[in-house]
């Protein structure tokens, strides 16, 4: 097989990233809502040491390669597309600037012979980063700022013809429009019944769903959830009970070894805090299991 994915955690054969192109080594930072941390010169070794980790944890890492088209963002593979167990479905950008961004993952889905098997069409916005695969036929999508609910209907209704439920839950304000909050931002999962969670921040009926189904909840620190831009609960499973983070949050690391979780750390501030995106978003996951 050379796709498929229904879970967070199941092992992690094949992912698509996409190294830091000329419109992220030149974005205008401000425009672009990145921070302070955001150093270019950094940007391609933190990159590369990620992808290093991925090979490591036995994944087969595929590049999206050619022209960025002038959407910094695009190194954030994860949410443009999203897989599933027939093909991927092309998302529809919620944030302007990241705007036919799914176009890049069309050429590379034709190129590498997987089928698409629905898009996010009209004024419809969903970003994948707002998905959460809970078992195989169980997705949650968040509802906010970068998927809106003409969004969260289409994905319904294409889970809906494969036999997958879609629960939809409204995200948190928190701290607006113009900030990058997914519904990955408040959960990963870690392991099959495992969840590491900013709990003070989930939907209510996101906190009863993952108690019905028996999932314990990993509480992350919320002082370093604050202080790391909400990407401190932004980590990559890459079979279950061993995950990727960023270095740097101590306290999340520890709870999650205390929780019997196996962490493997890379340093990718520069990157990853800079812009907004933690490891899970740099990776377009196609092949688990």
């Amino acid at each position: 097989m050379k796709y498929g994915v229904s879970s967070m955690v199941d092992p992690l054969r094949r992912v698509a990233v996409r190294k830091p192109g000329n419109a992220l080594l030149n974005a205008d930072a401000g425009k672009w809502h990145y921070g302070p941390l955001l150093d270019p010169a950094k940007v391609e070794e933190a990159h590369l040491s990620f992808c290093t980790l991925l090979n490591e944890h036995g994944a087969d890492v595929l590049h999206m390669n050619g022209d960025d088209a002038g959407i910094a963002d695009s190194v954030f593979t994860y949410d443009a597309s999203l897989m599933t167990p027939k093909g991927a479905i092309l998302m529809s950008p919620g944030k302007a600037l990241r705007q036919g961004e799914q176009e890049l993952h069309r050429d590379f889905y034709k190129a590498n012979d997987i089928p698409i098997i629905g898009e996010i069409t009209g004024s419809a916005r969903a970003e994948a980063g707002d998905t959460l695969w809970l078992d195989d036929e169980t997705i949650i999508i968040g509802r906010g700022f970068r998927t809106n609910r003409l969004g969260t209907e289409q994905l319904v209704e294409i889970f809906h013809s494969m036999n997958i439920t879609a629960h939809v839950f409204d995200m948190p304000v928190y701290l607006g429009r113009e900030a990058c909050l997914h519904l990955m931002s408040l959960i990963s999962m870690v392991d099959t019944n495992k969840a590491l969670t900013c709990t003070q921040l989930l939907p209510v009926g996101l906190y009863e769903l993952l108690v019905a189904k028996d999932i314990r909840l990993i509480d992350a620190p919320f002082d370093e959830f604050e202080a790391t831009g909400t990407l401190s609960t932004n980590v990559l499973a890459t079979s279950p009970g061993k995950c990727i983070m960023l270095d740097g949050i101590p306290k999340t690391r520890d709870t999650l070894e205390t929780a019997g979780i196996n962490v493997s750390v890379f340093s990718g501030d520069a990157l990853c805090i800079g812009c907004e995106g933690g490891p899970t978003c740099l990776t377009r996951p196609l092949l688990r299991g």
